[in-house]
């Protein structure tokens, strides 16, 4: 019979890891996977744990100043303190046995073995520059959520010049002395110009055309920089 319980949602997050202490235990094939995209984040430290030494083909992984390796079992004071703990051991009872730990003293953690002992799934992430989608089907087909993490690449490549340039606009037009509402209706026309298309073909002059007509006289002298950096 089929289960037709439907899941609770999961709450959507982009977390900032930048200064915080981070737990992987288990440095296998999924550790060795994990570790590299996590210091992506700038985390303060990241301990791994593994009871087996690294194979010499792992070790260039731990070789970051931020990593510290242990060869030894996960305990309680392990996870203390921790923002997050990743349980990516080949043992499905001991990542249960560690994930349990992390509800016990508050901590996030991710158990790759067993989804469902967790707080948390890592998403599939498309990246292009600073920007990022994440999408998740809530540990139903990870298989799937690579695929259209895929496509999701393919869709965000385009547009990354877009998200870049209004990214260096914005300190530019929250500094002008213009009532908020001028500076939101400033931000709405940005996002909805066709400047997204003009960038994705190279139109810069078509770009630099449009910011003259629209933006407000202050911010003409720092067009040319912004489309240079781009180009």
């Amino acid at each position: 019979m089929l289960d037709n319980n439907i899941p609770t949602p999961l709450y959507p997050l982009f977390l900032s890891l930048e200064g915080k202490h981070c737990l992987l235990v288990g440095f296998g094939h999924v550790g060795q996977r994990k570790l590299p995209r996590l210091l992506l984040s700038a985390p303060a430290s990241v301990l791994v744990l593994d009871t087996v030494a690294p194979s010499n083909r792992a070790l260039p992984l731990l070789a970051d100043s931020r990593v510290h390796f242990e060869r030894r079992d996960c305990s309680r004071d392990d996870v203390i303190g921790k923002i997050l703990v990743f349980a990516a051991t080949d043992n499905k009872a001991e990542n249960v046995r560690i994930a349990d730990i992390a509800q016990k003293v508050g901590v996030l953690c991710n158990c790759a073995s067993a989804p469902e002992s967790g707080s948390f799934f890592v998403p599939a992430v498309a990246r292009q520059g600073a920007l990022a989608a994440a999408l998740s089907t809530g540990g139903a087909s990870p298989a799937l959520a690579r695929q259209w993490r895929r496509e999701l690449e393919t869709w965000l490549a385009p547009r990354a010049h877009t998200a870049s340039l209004l990214g260096r606009m914005r300190p530019l037009i929250l500094a002008l002395r213009h009532a908020p509402e001028k500076k939101t209706q400033l931000f709405q026309k940005l996002a909805s110009s066709p400047l997204q298309q003009w960038l994705a073909d190279d139109e810069f002059e078509r770009c630099r055309e449009w910011l003259k007509a629209e933006l407000p006289a202050e911010l003409h002298v720092h067009i040319t920089e912004l489309l240079n950096d781009l180009s």
